[in-house]
């Protein structure tokens, strides 16, 4: 499986900006998608996860009510709309693919696939 990130880029607070994962090779329909982050100095972080099929998404409490991830079957592809912004969601995003357990969703060795990340940069 190959993931392609793009989408990421400079925004003030309150701004918003629209990610997209690319999905390609083996993409099979038990992954789970997900996107994690990682600031400087900081451990990579889960923010949320989708299936391929169903309904349930999932969210770190610190982007609930502000991002939502959302997926196109046809074209094998994950967005992660960011909506207010704040200068503490500075951080290189990745898109990740795996077959985590429910109780492991938010752990980064759940997932066997990563893309090459994103910068994304808010500005006070």
């Amino acid at each position: 499986v190959q993931l392609q990130a793009s989408g990421g880029g400079l925004v003030q607070a309150g701004g918003s900006l629209k990610l997209s994962c690319a999905a390609s090779g083996h993409t099979s329909n038990s992954y789970t998608m997900a996107w994690f982050r990682q600031a400087p100095g900081k451990e990579r972080e889960f923010i949320a996860s989708i299936r391929w099929t169903g309904t349930n998404t999932y969210y770190t409490d610190s982007v609930k009510g502000r991002f939502t991830i959302s997926r196109d079957n046809a074209k094998h592809t994950v967005f992660l709309q960011m909506n207010s912004l704040k200068p503490e969601d500075t951080a290189v995003y990745y898109c990740a693919a795996g077959t985590p357990i429910r109780s492991s969703l938010y752990n980064r060795e759940s997932y066997h696939y990563w893309g090459q990340g994103t910068q994304v940069t808010v500005s006070s």
